[in-house]
């Protein structure tokens, strides 16, 4: 019996998906074709959870509300390097702060 499994791009969620090889663990990495999404590749089973779309954000959210380094790891499951290493990257994962007009500033100030 012949099972198939129909994976998606978990950025747009497209199933035009090509297979691109394979990572040094052995497991498959796949992209997706269409030309808007902006992921280069992804896999189904990540061997780290660092490596897992959305856990740098995690962390990032984590630090802003307060929580230590080893509270971050030891709830996220990563270890204290990884988290040490995202924050002095932050720049490179916050997103920019939305421009205000002049009367916007006048009103926040």
């Amino acid at each position: 019996m012949t099972c198939y499994q129909t994976i998606s791009c978990p950025t747009c969620g497209n199933t035009k998906i090509k297979k691109a090889g394979t990572s040094a663990k052995g497991v498959q990495r796949y992209i997706c074709q269409t030309e808007e999404c902006s992921v280069q590749s992804f896999m189904l089973d990540y061997c780290y959870r660092a490596y897992e779309p959305g856990v740098k954000k995690q962390v990032i959210d984590m630090a802003i509300n307060g929580s230590g380094v080893r509270d971050t790891a030891r709830v996220l499951n990563i270890s204290k390097g990884t988290v040490m290493s995202t924050l002095k990257k932050r720049k490179k994962y916050r997103s920019s702060k939305p421009k205000l007009s002049s009367r916007e500033r006048k009103i926040c100030d």
